[in-house]
């Protein structure tokens, strides 16, 4: 069986890909391929390795030879599903595999816009540690978390190790009902725990439900210095109003390791703002990347062979 992966280079230079290849008769392994290459390269393959190149209709329909498509991620937006529906061209793509990698990195920006990190790597930068009349510096008020209330929006694996964290520093965690669902939930909205909230934290998908989840009229309601954190995905947060708020010292922190365009090739006023005195943290979405999550990917996906060519 021959397959081809179109951009491993998305999983990192450490990343073995034995378990894949025990299952193979050949894999050819390319860096990165553009829409173009993808067609051409994935020519007389029965298997397609991808992160996220698109593979759309009209590729799909060429690769007469191609019976499975393996997707090196949780999203399958870059597969046009029902081309390869009609193709009876199996997608299996891979979940969980990240989790213990983005609740850690979750609690580190809950942890450091806690401290107000930010702010005090600037005053050190600029020698006011220096130049203080004391042994240390208190500008900026910190936020204890023990005791403090951190709303959960998305109640999946990420969302629940992220709140068993949390509970070890001794807070409150309450899961916001599912946005969209709320009439047939039992828990309360975001929209109604949101003014009791000191944290937010969001861990669901962007749908059209979700899409500025935390817009304007929601930031208004909260109390002051209520920390903001999105490692989920860019635009479940209207940014330019969560920035605005912290600009104007409503939102006592942000967090965000994701932007609705990435790479964000033509800029975002979240990074525009990181010259500014804010307690404001932009990651390059990798919440994800520790080398045991990006191996962990690589077993999914030869467990999906497996299981594929099990029938």
């Amino acid at each position: 069986m021959k397959a081809v992966i179109l951009d491993a280079a998305s999983l990192g230079p450490d990343i073995d890909l034995a378990p894949i290849r025990q299952h193979l008769a050949s894999l050819d392994v390319h860096e990165q391929s553009t829409r173009d290459q993808a067609a051409e390269r994935l020519a007389g393959a029965e298997v397609a390795i991808v992160n996220k190149v698109v593979l759309d209709a009209d590729i799909l329909d060429a690769l007469t030879s191609l019976k499975l498509i393996c997707v090196l991620a949780t999203g399958t937006n870059n597969i046009d599903m029902a081309a390869a529906e009609r193709l009876g061209i199996t997608v299996k793509n891979v979940t969980a595999y990240g989790t213990a990698s983005v609740a850690q990195h979750t609690l580190m920006l809950m942890l450091a816009l806690a401290t107000r990190l930010p702010l005090y790597q600037r005053d050190v930068a600029e020698n006011r540690w220096n130049e203080s009349p004391f042994f240390c510096l208190m500008d900026h008020t910190t936020l204890q978390l023990e005791d403090k209330r951190l709303v959960i929006v998305g109640q999946g694996e990420l969302g629940s190790k992220v709140a068993r964290l949390a509970q070890a520093f001794g807070m409150h965690v309450d899961f916001a009902a599912r946005p969209g669902n709320e009439a047939h939930d039992s828990r309360p909205g975001l929209r109604e725990l949101a003014p009791e909230a000191d944290v937010i934290s969001l861990h669901c998908p962007l749908t059209e439900a979700t899409r500025h989840l935390v817009d304007a009229a929601l930031l208004a309601t909260l109390k002051p210095g209520v920390l903001l954190i999105n490692c989920a995905r860019g635009g479940i947060i209207d940014e330019e109003a969560a920035l605005e708020a912290l600009r104007q010292g409503r939102l006592g922190g942000l967090g965000v390791d994701v932007l609705p365009v990435e790479p964000p090739r033509q800029g975002h006023p979240l990074l525009d703002a990181l010259d500014e005195p804010l307690n404001l943290i932009v990651t390059p979405h990798n919440a994800w990347i520790t080398p045991e999550a990006r191996q962990r990917i690589v077993a999914l996906t030869a467990d999906n062979l497996r299981d594929w060519q099990e029938g």
